[in-house]
């Protein structure tokens, strides 16, 4: 028996993972009363918004990947808002800002998590409004013991807080100082926002569905939609070291919802893998399969070892087919209308791309030609001769919370995925309007995003800051399917890594036979010879992060090959969350990970 920090959860009933604890049994509590596991994922991403503030609110993003029991074909739920109609490269440009700033009222995109998750409850759910919330109301209004994590991200930021963000101040620093790890901490505002919001749909009907449309109107037309945008014409301190006001107008509000999509598939392994379109990062999960495919299939690495990732061979092979994916997805990879996904993910281009891997490790990046299209980079990145810009994202970049003192932030997100006995199957990953994004609005109990930093300030990219375009995000669900019915979901926060670790989950678990939690707890690992997603857009060729357990003769291999390797700790890399359904017998199964010691999975 192969040992696991945990053990793979199993049983019949339902089944819950998520980045807390106090979520994961919120979510079980709702399938324990009835509800479906769309009624529980929204029920723990409004406690996720409560008890990681740090890594999520309610004024950020949430995509989603969902399989209902009576039509599995997954759907998309597009939780990602867009740039404000007065977001144009030229007001940036006129602010003298050659980026989008990290931090600050300027950063933020509409918000898009509260409007999907009430979208959700709407066309899968059973529960009324009120009874989803109740939780969350009850953390935020009574208080839930504050995570270390969120009191370090609050103590690195308390001198932006006080000298600049007094709003946040105020509710993040009480006594002047920032709260004790794991002391009650308790949010008032928010506990009205969302109980005003119940109301409002109380008040639009009896019915459940015109209940959650009220508050949806409440949300994208009323009360919050004008908070918002009063706070937003309030110039605020922003990581360029200025003070600028926000761009968010009641009108952008009022004129995006959330929607539901079609997703992007690859058929690996004899399963379909489930994505999100090319808005976000998700295809680089599939680039990334099929690439590897086409090497298996190449005389030149015939017999590799490491199919699931790990060993000396194994580590470089995927760690250079992942550049590939990576600059693919910085050259096309964009909210765009004529997007060469399907050329991407053909098994033509995987094996062109292909034969571009070799012996040593390349720091180029490399993005491909689909349907002979002529790729274009940005300009902090398109010379492959350029010297390493400053400020990488080695060492200490781990996925979990990485904050500097003027509230820029990487890989700062949750995970939630359900399964329930019905065979109701979600993966949802909500980021953005983290504690340390953006000024608290004071009359709401959150703030804003920072989502756009994700755009470029640059003419003709695939991800050009465009108004009512959406943010090429990091975010990436994950559902996979055999036959047509779903049997997992998962996910990582993380940033730019979410695709790159549940890369190596996925082949651990799916392509290896490792059980969940073994695949979890397995050595992680990251390429960073990419541009970074985040501000300020850096990148490290030939960067390679692992853990220590990888290996010391693995590692001086990988070194011999040419990556430049940063240990990182025997423990410190993903945090994979994941269900599964075995379609045969109906046995459920979950795990989470234990690095950070917060998420967990629940279950029987």
């Amino acid at each position: 028996m192969t040992f696991t920090t945990r053990p793979t959860l199993r049983g019949t009933f339902g089944m819950v993972a998520s980045t807390h604890w106090l979520a994961s049994q919120s979510a079980m509590s709702v399938l324990e009363r009835g509800g479906n596991a769309f009624d529980a994922a929204a029920c723990a991403g409004f406690v996720l918004h409560v008890v990681e503030p740090h890594l999520n609110g309610p004024g950020g993003e949430v995509p989603a990947v969902v399989a209902t029991a009576d039509d599995p074909a997954p759907r998309v739920l597009n939780g990602q808002g867009p740039a404000p109609a007065g977001a144009t490269i030229a007001h940036f440009r006129d602010l003298g800002l050659d980026l989008v700033p990290g931090s600050g009222p300027l950063a933020a995109t509409v918000p898009g998590a509260v409007d999907a998750w009430l979208l959700l409850l709407r066309d899968h759910g059973t529960w009324p409004l009120r009874d989803v919330l109740e939780p969350a109301i009850g953390y935020a209004r009574a208080g839930h013991p504050l995570v270390s994590g969120a009191v370090t991200t609050i103590a690195t930021v308390e001198r932006l807080f006080a000298e600049h963000w007094p709003t946040s101040a105020a509710l993040w620093l009480r006594d002047g100082k920032p709260p004790t790890p794991n002391a009650m901490f308790a949010n008032p505002a928010y506990a009205d926002t969302l109980e005003r919001l119940a109301a409002e749909g109380e008040a639009a009907g009896t019915g459940r569905e015109a209940q959650i449309e009220g508050a949806r109107r409440a949300w994208r037309e009323g009360f919050v939609a004008e908070e918002v945008a009063t706070f937003s014409r309030q110039p605020h301190r922003d990581s360029s070291g200025a003070d600028h006001p926000g761009l968010l107008t009641g009108d952008d509000l009022a004129s995006w919802s959330a929607s539901w999509e079609e997703p992007a598939t690859l058929e690996w392994n004899g399963l379909t893998v489930a994505k999100t379109r090319a808005w976000g990062q998700g295809p680089v999960l599939l680039q990334s399969l099929a690439l590897l495919d086409a090497l298996d299939a190449s005389a030149d690495i015939d017999g590799r070892d490491g199919r699931d990732g790990s060993g000396e061979l194994g580590v470089h092979l995927t760690a250079e087919v992942l550049k590939l994916a990576l600059a693919d997805r910085e050259a096309w990879y964009g909210d765009l209308p004529d997007s060469p996904l399907p050329a991407l993910l053909s098994k033509e281009y995987a094996a062109e791309r292909a034969a571009l891997v070799g012996d040593r490790a390349s720091g180029d990046l490399r993005p491909g030609s689909p349907d002979g299209r002529t790729p274009r980079l940005p300009a902090a990145h398109a010379d492959p001769d350029r010297t390493a810009p400053s400020g990488g994202r080695g060492a200490g970049d781990t996925g979990e919370p990485t904050v500097d003192l003027s509230g820029r932030t990487r890989g700062d997100t949750c995970h939630v995925d359900v399964v329930d006995r019905w065979g109701n199957m979600i993966s949802a990953t909500p980021s953005g309007g983290w504690l340390q994004s953006s000024p608290t609005i004071p009359s709401l109990g959150f703030c804003l995003g920072s989502r756009a930093q994700m755009f470029w300030l640059e003419e003709g990219l695939s991800s050009s800051l465009v108004p009512g375009r959406r943010p090429r995000t990091t975010l990436s669900p994950t559902l996979v399917l055999a036959d047509g019915r779903p049997v997992l979901a998962c996910g990582s926060p993380g940033g730019d890594q979410q695709d790159q670790w549940q890369l190596l989950f996925v082949l651990r678990h799916l392509g290896a036979g490792q059980d969940l939690q073994q695949a979890i707890d397995a050595p992680a690992w990251h390429t960073t010879s990419f541009p970074g997603s985040f501000y300020p857009r850096t990148m490290e060729p030939h960067g390679l992060v692992v853990e220590d357990r990888l290996g010391e003769e693995a590692i001086g291999a990988l070194e011999r090959r040419g990556h430049v390797v940063t240990r990182s700790g025997p423990w410190s890399l993903g945090r994979l969350c994941a269900v599964a359904r075995d379609p045969r017998t109906g046995v459920l199964s979950a795990g989470a990970n234990p690095r950070g010691m917060q998420n967990y999975a629940v279950g029987r």
